[in-house]
């Protein structure tokens, strides 16, 4: 059998463009949950020194634009996008998805420029004298700062959830009509956010192990994978209970090749594994930066295989 036979399922409507779209959102989305948690829990004198803080600053923005790119190009005409910029249809979820980016987006940009008000004002300064105006703008955009950062931390959360929702809206699909997916996609996206930017405080920033960050980090990953394996077994059941259609859906996902990938992929690489380490390994060795940075890499892998998994085995049984 040809081995891209799965990713050519007659009834494919969405392709991988759409997987890596989804999984770009969830890190944008956990990350900044994640920054905004930390920010408010602890009283940063610097907060634009911060890692967790400049992780966020460049996963919540640049995951979002490469997705919102690619989901454009994905488009039979891209170069008419900039009509769902302005034309909003409320009784599609593309066009409610495309709203909340540019919210987000809005908002996104209110929290960094106040956090980041001194090295804007410097670069302004040096490169561009005549916008100096814009330092003022921020500098009454911090009177709105902690409202914004709360709507922020919301639209982040919802994000999250949005990318469960777009593909719920395939009602054709018995599998992806399913009210658990906009609750699994925020959990896994969490997750990804929280193991990216475990990569960035490591990798870039250059942090120990064991340092005050990581543990704070460490406190949610156990608890939100948990959280993540309960809703595929409620995912499933659901599935399993309903009966007709829904019921040869869950065949079809978990044989064959989507089901390796599903058994393999999702649950040992991106769940049991992460999960195994963070319960039993020794705090000598959960904090050890290449041990976390396995762990983090063996989630992201998880995560991007989920979307995967959900998006082709869901396209797989039509109603």
């Amino acid at each position: 059998m040809n081995e891209y036979v799965p990713f050519h399922t007659p009834n494919l409507v969405w392709h991988s463009t759409i997987a890596i779209y989804l999984f770009l959102l969830g890190i944008s989305s956990g990350a900044v949950q994640l920054a905004i948690a930390y920010r408010r829990t602890h009283k940063l004198e610097k907060p634009n020194e911060n890692w967790i803080v400049r992780s966020a600053v460049f996963l919540g923005t640049v995951p979002t634009l490469i997705g919102l790119t690619l989901l454009i190009f994905h488009l039979a005409r891209p170069w008419t996008f900039w009509k769902l910029m302005f034309n909003y249809q409320f009784n599609s979820v593309m066009s409610m998805g495309v709203m909340l980016f540019q919210i987000y987006m809005l908002f996104m940009v209110i929290w960094i420029a106040v956090l980041f008000k001194a090295e804007i004002d410097a670069l302004i300064k040096r490169f561009v004298p005549k916008l100096q105006f814009l330092t003022s703008w921020i500098g009454k955009l911090e009177r709105i700062f902690s409202a914004a950062e709360v709507v922020l931390f919301i639209l982040a959360a919802v994000l999250g959830a949005y990318t469960g929702f777009l593909l719920s809206a395939l009602i054709s699909y018995p599998m992806l009509n399913n009210p658990v997916l906009p609750a699994l996609f925020l959990a896994s996206g969490t997750s990804s956010g929280i193991a990216a930017t475990f990569l960035c405080i490591l990798l870039a920033g250059k942090l120990k192990g064991d340092s005050h960050e990581v543990h704070f980090m460490h406190k949610f990953e156990v608890p939100i994978m948990v959280t993540e394996l309960g809703l595929i077994v409620c995912f499933f059941v659901g599935l399993h209970f309903g009966g007709g259609q829904k019921v040869v859906a869950l065949h079809n996902a978990l044989s064959g090749f989507w089901g390796v990938v599903f058994w393999l992929g999702v649950f040992l690489i991106g769940i049991m594994i992460p999960l195994i380490a963070n319960l039993f390994a020794s705090d000598r060795l959960k904090y050890n930066v290449k041990f976390i940075i396995w762990v983090s890499i063996f989630d992201l892998i998880g995560v991007l295989c989920l979307r995967y998994f959900i998006l082709y085995a869901g396209q797989l049984t039509v109603a």
